[in-house]
């Protein structure tokens, strides 16, 4: 994983593989606040843009996740959100996979999970290695606006 904030990206900026740079480059540059909530590619199936208003939900009512063929950049636009992060240890029981047809498989809880808290600029890169639970909330529930990145995994090995 990698954590960073849109307005401070000269340190984290340079270390990043060219299609992570790219898609991050592209959101700084990019007013996160006017996009239609829609899906829009930036590079085909390589490099789409998913662009989410939500409510976020207590811990309990949400669901590590994980996918194999895209690294998931998330972005928070607005609001405040918690992001549950783990190493995928393949010993998590699994609730639903549908990675065959979505590249998206959940978990019912992840080994090891620490929570991440999201605040405006924020930005987390999460690998196929990691599973993540977004959209847990802080407080209580709450509308958020959150920006997902998803790059082939394939580009950057």
């Amino acid at each position: 994983m990698i954590f960073g904030n849109l307005n401070t990206l000269g340190d984290t900026l340079p270390w990043l593989p060219a299609p992570l740079k790219r898609a991050v480059e592209h959101l700084a540059k990019t007013d996160l606040k006017t996009l239609p909530a829609e899906k829009y590619e930036l590079e085909g199936d390589d490099m789409f843009v998913i662009v989410s208003d939500m409510t976020t939900k207590p811990f309990a009512e949400t669901r590590p996740e994980i996918h194999r063929n895209y690294i998931d950049i998330q972005v928070l636009v607005h609001g405040r959100e918690r992001i549950g992060v783990a190493v995928d240890t393949g010993k998590n029981t699994v609730s639903e996979d549908m990675l065959a047809e979505k590249d998206l498989l959940f978990y019912t809880a992840a080994e090891g999970e620490t929570l991440l808290e999201m605040t405006p600029g924020s930005f987390a890169v999460l690998f196929p290695s990691e599973a993540h639970r977004p959209g847990v909330a802080v407080e209580a529930p709450e509308p958020i606006r959150k920006i997902i990145v998803k790059v082939r995994a394939s580009l950057v090995r």
